[in-house]
């Protein structure tokens, strides 16, 4: 019963473009589309059902870890229309699960509208990359499109680094490894260190977590690797903050200085329902050019929200910005731009004013921007 069940909303999601599947016990399953919850008109789940649901798709190792722990992740495939990210959980003795649809098609950089500043960044020959925004802002599928890119363009050696593999790659002009925490690696700090002896030009590392990892991350992006990660913050001057507050505070001093040699650059970014359906991406990007590696040596990040406001020529913008012109060329509502904007108040004037006709007035007190 469960299998069939299963299969069948494997595949209404897959045809309804569903991102997520929730099955919960005391209510029928739930797809998000476009962002919202919607219940599916079906039976209500009971204890059972979610049981044999858990079972018939999880691997006997995550069954064992959901005992121990109370959950477990892992990724499979359905056929060959999509793949999902899962995680399974306990909820009140009963278990949930939530399974996410990661596309089969790899989007390009182009088509997800990334800047090309970005592209740029990937195209050095060393150095940090950071792609960050809240959980289910399009992290995965972004960096699964600068690997791709990479990929079909460039005669690499890349090494990623997952907790669940979301994205598979195939080999096109570069050989790549992929390498799933759990299963063929037990950390991602290891991970790291182990990949820096497998010949790479490029790793990626799914998440920076921990401070084993972020420390590793640095090490590998001074030797000469391009290093993508991801993190969970929401702005460019938040991530360079989190990622020197992860160290103990005698040891911050020397990370700035590890920093503004290598970082290259961040792309914090967010999902906006689209009008007419879908969703599309806002970005803020920070490219790090000697004056904002000045900023990060000598602790001013909290000028770095200014310096993007100027750097316009190096290919910066704000995620206020960035929402902005999505409003601007019509393609999303103003509520929806608000509820993700930083200054939402600045924002707002900012509209009344463009559709009086008014041409923007940048206020001059930009100088602190909060993550």
């Amino acid at each position: 019963m469960a299998t069939v069940l299963i299969d069948k909303l494997l595949q209404a999601a897959v045809k309804q473009g569903a991102s997520d599947i929730h099955i919960v016990v005391g209510q029928p399953p739930v797809f998000r589309l476009h962002g919202r919850m919607r219940k599916l008109e079906t039976k209500v789940l009971e204890a059972d059902d979610t049981m044999q649901l858990m079972k018939s798709i999880a691997p006997e190792r995550c069954q064992r870890e959901l005992q121990e722990v109370g959950s477990a992740d892992f990724g499979f495939a359905f056929g060959t229309l999509a793949r999902f990210r899962v995680s399974i959980f306990k909820q009140r003795g009963f278990i949930s699960m939530v399974l996410r649809q990661i596309p089969n098609d790899k989007l390009s950089p182009e088509q997800l509208g990334l800047p090309e500043s970005v592209v740029k960044m990937v195209l050095r020959p060393r150095g940090l990359v950071l792609v960050t925004g809240p959980t289910g802002s399009g992290k995965s599928t972004t960096l699964a499109s600068l690997i791709d890119y990479l990929n079909m363009n460039h005669d690499h050696h890349i090494i990623t680094i997952e907790d669940p593999i979301e994205f598979y790659h195939e080999h096109k002009k570069s050989t790549i490894n992929q390498r799933e925490v759990g299963v063929d690696v037990p950390s991602f700090s290891e991970a790291i260190r182990r990949a820096l002896r497998q010949d790479p030009d490029c790793i990626l590392v799914g998440e920076m977590r921990d401070l084993d990892t972020i420390s590793a991350a640095i090490s590998a992006a001074e030797t000469g690797h391009i290093v993508f990660g991801t993190l969970h913050t929401n702005s460019a001057q938040g991530t360079v903050n989190r990622l020197i507050d992860a160290f103990p505070g005698n040891l911050q001093d020397q990370i700035r200085t590890q920093l503004s040699t290598s970082l290259l650059g961040v792309a914090a970014q967010t999902l906006i329902p689209k009008i007419g359906g879908g969703r599309c991406a806002a970005y803020e990007v920070l490219v790090v050019t000697p004056g904002i590696a000045n900023l990060i040596r000598e602790n001013k990040t909290f000028r770095i929200g200014s310096a993007i406001q100027t750097g316009a020529k190096f290919g910066m913008q704000l995620m206020d910005d960035s929402l902005f012109n999505l409003w601007r060329d019509g393609k999303v509502e103003i509520e929806d731009i608000l509820s993700k904007a930083h200054r939402p108040d600045d924002l707002a004037k900012r509209i009344v004013n463009a559709r009086r006709g008014v041409e923007d007035e940048k206020p001059e007190d930009e100088f602190d921007h909060g993550s």
